[in-house]
Order: structure tokens, then sequence, then C-alpha cells
């Protein structure tokens, strides 16, 4: 994959990113900052946010959502084959929640 190719990859990402975030915070707010792991602060931009400032901003050429977990327990949970998913999804959505909402902006 060549430099423009994945810039281009990078945009894709960002705008659908951006629009499913947006889309979410209108339809539930609260559950939409949680899933997303965001502060009210950014959630407040993003809602605020034009069609044309959406669109300026995913067309930067840095991802704007990243991974939620930072270490090697939560990304175990989420990706081990066990017998009861349910439990290791909760226990890791208990584990994330409890780290602070970081603005993405």
């Amino acid at each position: 994959m060549d430099s423009n190719q994945i810039l281009d990859e990078i945009r894709d990402i960002n705008l659908s990113y951006m629009l499913l975030a947006k889309q979410m915070l209108r339809e539930d707010r609260v559950s939409a900052m949680y899933r997303l792991g965001i502060n009210q602060d950014v959630a407040d931009i993003l809602e605020q946010l034009t069609s044309a400032q959406l669109i300026k901003m995913a067309a930067s050429n840095m991802l704007l959502c990243r991974f939620r977990f930072d270490d090697r327990l939560i990304a175990e949970m989420l990706s081990t084959d066990s017998r009861d998913q349910s439990v290791a999804k909760s226990h890791a959505s208990i584990l994330m929640a409890g780290k602070s909402a970081e603005a993405m902006i």
C-alpha cells in the first residue's frame, strides 16, 4: 500500500467514525459518551460541527479515533475465545469505564 492509499483509508475511517459518533450522540448522548470514551466537552464539540467542518477534520492525515485500551489484560479479554464471552466483555467494559475519558480533539 502506498502512502496516498494509506491517507485515503485514514480519511475514510475518520469520516465514518465522526459520522457514527454524531449519530450516536443524537440518539443517546450518555451512552455514546461512554461507548466513545469521550467527555462532555468533546461531545459538545462533535455535536456542533457543521458538515463542512466534519469533512475538513476527517481529511486530517491522523486517525481521530484510537484504541481505548492500552494494557494487555483488556486486549486479551476482548480477543480471547472463551466459553462465556459476555462475562469477559462486561469485565473489559468495567475496566475501560474506570479509565478517564480523554479529549480526541
